[in-house]
């Protein structure tokens, strides 16, 4: 069967069982091209993807999936969806939907011929390896990836999107004296003709080499600078806890703080699924709600958390459309575009530029917010960075961290993670707690 086929025998067979049902179909399409001393070192291309199923039954909600679009193989999924909506006693229902349309966020993004993407990851790994400093190379790729989305339910709701992402990856060690730095870095694009490895290279040697010959920090308290790409890591951290689904299962500390000043008056908080070239933009999310900009927080002002039509119905709140779900999985909340909104307000004075973090998995809690990580970063004084810094780790509780916002970049900084894209702007915060030599 095809697609089509498959989604009008399954909504079909769906009303004949006296069920209401709703299909979710997810294709993904992986490309990965690894270039080392300057030859092509490895091509990798996959596809996988499947429909999952959640069906309603006498005011309970069950799943099932199946990756074989044959009749027999959808009859079984639903069955079985019927079955493990009686038997896990699940309550729910399924949100009534409408037309949403066919939509390409893509267009021409990822076209270009398999030789032109070789030609992006060769000459990265060419210009990475032009630095003299560079005494290892471990990989120069270029990658992406396309999905494919597509949404229809018993109750009128009908949907499809296509998107994708490209990127290049580098992965090396600078050396200078006996000073060695390893860097990781990626740059992400929606559309391949817009990456340039030659800039890109530079920039990634530049993030890196700017930490070498790095002196230890004395502990203390100091005003840091958090640059785009260690915020959004706590910005991931932070999406946790502003997950309704979290919420609902007691795992947020933000629980029963609607309307509360939690914030810096200069932090508002926005998830926008609707950004034009936008890493994670969408249509509508898993549900087959409209996509549509929300603040979560505002003039440092909590306003919601992230909904989905469970979630939201169970809390009493509006939902915000961030359903979340893969074909195999069950219904979750996630944000799509999320960022800081920059002001231009910031000027560098004395303290620590926090360059990343490491081990964030392990060293910050989601629950509590509580945190405490190696970092790496350079000293600021007089309006700019003197030398770099290691060996030390901060610590304190996020929500701490934002209250103490004092002045915000002009430009974001956006890094994917997962299904999301984090994105910030320089980050000034009054004091953090460092532990140094």
């Amino acid at each position: 069967m095809t697609l089509e086929e498959a989604k009008r025998y399954v909504l079909w067979r769906a009303k004949e069982m006296g069920l209401e049902a709703e299909l979710l179909f997810l294709e993904d399409r992986e490309l990965s091209l690894r270039a080392r001393e300057g030859a092509l070192e490895e091509v990798k291309e996959a596809r996988q993807g499947g429909l999952g199923l959640r069906v309603a039954v006498e005011g309970k909600v069950g799943y099932a999936y199946t990756e074989d679009l044959r009749p027999e193989a959808l009859d079984w999924a639903l069955a079985e969806a019927r079955e493990n909506a009686l038997l896990t006693g699940r309550e729910g229902s399924l949100p009534p939907g409408k037309p949403l349309g066919s939509q390409d966020l893509l267009g021409e993004g990822l076209s270009a011929p398999l030789e032109a993407k070789t030609e992006a990851a060769l000459a990265l790994d060419a210009a990475l390896r032009q630095d003299p400093r560079t005494k290892a190379l471990l990989f120069a790729a270029y990658s992406e990836r396309e999905r494919r989305f597509s949404l229809a339910s018993t109750l009128g709701m009908e949907g499809s999107y296509r998107t994708g992402l490209a990127a290049l990856t580098g992965s090396f060690v600078l050396a200078e004296g006996d000073s060695r730095k390893q860097g990781w870095d990626l740059a992400p694009s929606k559309e391949f003709h817009a990456l340039d490895p030659g800039r890109t290279a530079l920039d990634f040697l530049e993030k890196t080499a700017r930490l070498l010959q790095a002196r230890p920090l004395r502990t203390g308290r100091y005003r840091a600078y958090l640059e785009p790409r260690a915020m959004a890591g706590l910005l991931a951290v932070l999406a946790e806890a502003l997950s309704g689904k979290n919420a609902l299962e007691g795992k947020s500390r933000l629980l029963g703080r609607l309307g509360e000043r939690i914030a810096s008056p200069l932090v508002t908080l926005l998830d926008d699924p609707t950004l034009p070239q936008g890493l994670a933009s969408r249509p509508f999310d898993a549900e087959g709600t409209p996509a549509r900009p929300v603040a979560l927080i505002e003039a440092g002002v909590f306003r919601t958390f992230l909904h989905n039509t469970e979630t939201a119905r169970a809390l009493g709140q509006a939902n915000t459309g961030h359903a979340h779900r893969g074909y195999r999985s069950t219904l979750d909340v996630a944000p799509s575009n999320l960022y800081l909104k920059p002001l231009g307000n910031l000027a560098l004075r004395e303290g620590v530029l926090i360059a990343e973090f490491m081990g964030l998995h392990a060293g910050a809690n989601p629950v509590t917010l509580d945190f405490s990580l190696q970092a790496l970063g350079l000293w600021v004084e007089e309006g700019k960075a003197q030398y770099p810094l290691e060996n030390f780790a901060v610590s304190g509780n996020l929500l701490e961290l934002l209250q103490g916002v004092e002045g915000l970049g002009a430009e974001l900084g956006w890094h994917p993670m997962g299904p999301s894209a984090l994105g910030s702007p320089l980050v000034a915060v009054a004091e953090l707690s460092f532990a140094g030599a």
